[in-house]
């Protein structure tokens, strides 16, 4: 089954069909006849120009317009393909009187597409300002995948793909740098994020100072000649690319996932629980401690309610358990 549930894409051909009374007329076989009127979101080669899909140059070749970061890349992609659509810039720096143009377009009827110099628009990319205005106009949004450097980069690393958090560029400056990768440290995904091979050295020794020595593959040149992915830690990478002249472009780092947490000793958790519920509700500092020790929630639960009514763990049992100070029961 199709992952759009089987149902063929929206186009002229959705409409109620007819019994035909005069003569027969031609079908229109023009590239892209039939699109519904709406704003495409199509992905452009990252380096290897075979990677634009044979639907992502039909619907160019199609549209009334095409917004891009830059005339002059765009221009050359669509001369190679031998596309005559009209280019308009749309970038970061664009004006709301821009984008309201843009809509007004799409409004009237036309096809827009709008791409980006390289890859997924939107992805570390402008564009997501017109996707929501055309979403709150009501008109017609959809997407023509392709290439993508972040998903590439992650699929050749070699680190789990089950969660994954994108986080784009760091901040160049060195304090910013480190505030970021500080929010970044305990999410439990792997990190992909963007950077410039001339910061790589100082941006790989920051992350192993912040997030630990944890496994990284840099991705560079992707889907072109001279691809290339280098895989260690972040501590020998950041002096790898330290002692080498910096390589030219752009990088895709990806971080593996911080290991999984210890649980803390039975007396560890006494002692946090015994300072948590000092100012706590028994749920709120369990659920504060079973965060803090990696304990199951319920355990830790259980033994803060024990300590809040006067228990102490009995030292005989293997299992943990209690007893009452009282009663010694």
């Amino acid at each position: 089954m199709a992952e759009n549930g089987g149902k063929p894409h929206p186009s002229a051909a959705d409409a109620p069909s007819k019994r035909q009374t005069g003569p027969a007329v031609a079908p229109d076989k023009r590239p892209g006849a039939g699109l519904v009127p709406g704003l495409y979101l199509v992905a452009t080669p990252i380096g290897n120009l075979g990677d634009l899909t044979p639907r992502g140059a039909e619907i160019l070749a199609a549209a009334d317009l095409v917004a891009c970061e830059d005339t002059r890349v765009t221009g050359k992609l669509l001369a190679l393909q031998g596309i005559r659509t009209r280019l308009t810039p749309y970038h970061d720096h664009s004006s709301a009187e821009v984008r309201a143009a843009l809509i007004e377009q799409l409004k009237s009827g036309k096809i827009v597409a709008l791409v980006s110099d390289a890859g997924t628009p939107l992805i570390s990319d402008p564009g997501y300002r017109l996707v929501r205005a055309a979403v709150e106009a009501g008109i017609y949004v959809t997407a023509a995948p392709g290439p993508s450097s972040p998903i590439a980069a992650l699929v050749l690393s070699g680190l789990p793909t089950d969660r994954f958090l994108f986080a784009g560029y760091l901040p160049p400056k060195d304090k910013a740098r480190r505030d970021a990768l500080t929010e970044l440290r305990d999410i439990r995904a792997t990190l992909i994020l963007l950077e410039s091979t001339r910061r790589l050295a100082p941006t790989l020794a920051a992350m192993a100072d912040i997030l630990g020595d944890r496994p990284v593959a840099v991705a560079r040149e992707l889907t072109k000649l001279h691809e290339e992915v280098r895989r260690g830690t972040l501590a020998a990478l950041a002096a790898a690319y330290a002692a080498e002249p910096a390589p030219r472009g752009e990088a895709v780092v990806v971080v593996g996932p911080p290991a999984p947490a210890v649980a803390a000793a039975a007396d560890d958790i006494d002692a946090l629980l015994a300072d948590a519920l000092a100012t706590m509700s028994v749920r709120d500092a369990a659920a504060a401690v079973a965060v803090a020790s990696g304990a199951p929630r319920k355990t830790v639960y259980a033994r803060a309610l024990d300590l809040s009514r006067g228990a102490t763990r009995d030292p005989k049992d293997p299992r943990g358990g209690t007893r009452d100070d009282e009663t010694g029961a």
